[in-house]
């Protein structure tokens, strides 16, 4: 894998609505140093999630399932993410992060949170927030790994899941 870094001290940054193809390699470069490697939100887990510099430029994969056949997904691109829209998914000061990437739908964001900060802020015990599916919370860089995802129910479990919503549904 490929790395560099930048003395970037330019506070403009892209919001990714515009990107083409070197516009993304460059991107990828300059977040590759701070966001490539593995990620869960449990310290204590094997990574789930995966960041890499592509031909495409910056990607995630999601570790699959056992019974998928294959360690990681199909890659999904990412692109920065402005640091004034850091209210949208996190609830701390733009001030406070060197850097933000997402899917182009914003289903997954990370933010990379100053070390001085994750110092002084003891409801913090890593320099990562991750965004997923309009949630925020500490997320964990870990040892990446190709082990096959042990499956966490069996097709025989499947019968005993009952899914119910959280909070207020209406019905008809």
């Amino acid at each position: 894998m490929v790395s560099a870094c930048s003395n970037n001290n330019d506070d403009s940054q892209s919001t990714g609505d515009n990107t083409n193809a070197s516009d993304a390699q460059v991107a990828a470069n300059q977040y590759d140093e701070v966001f490539a490697g593995c990620y869960t939100v449990s310290k204590d887990e094997p990574a789930q999630i995966k960041i890499s510099t592509q031909d495409q430029g910056l990607v995630m994969q999601m570790k699959e399932p056992k019974s998928a056949g294959r360690v990681w997904d199909d890659p999904e691109p990412l692109e920065p993410i402005d640091l004034d829209q850091t209210e949208k998914y996190f609830s701390i000061d733009k001030n406070n992060l060197t850097a933000m990437i997402g899917r182009p739908d914003r289903v997954l964001v990370l933010g990379h949170i100053k070390s001085a900060y994750v110092n002084i802020n003891p409801t913090l015990d890593s320099p990562y927030l991750g965004f997923i599916l309009q949630g925020a919370n500490t997320i964990y860089k870990v040892a990446c790994d190709d082990n096959v995802n042990m499956d966490l129910v069996s097709e025989e479990d499947m019968s005993n899941i009952t899914v119910k919503p959280i909070g207020k549904v209406d019905t008809e």
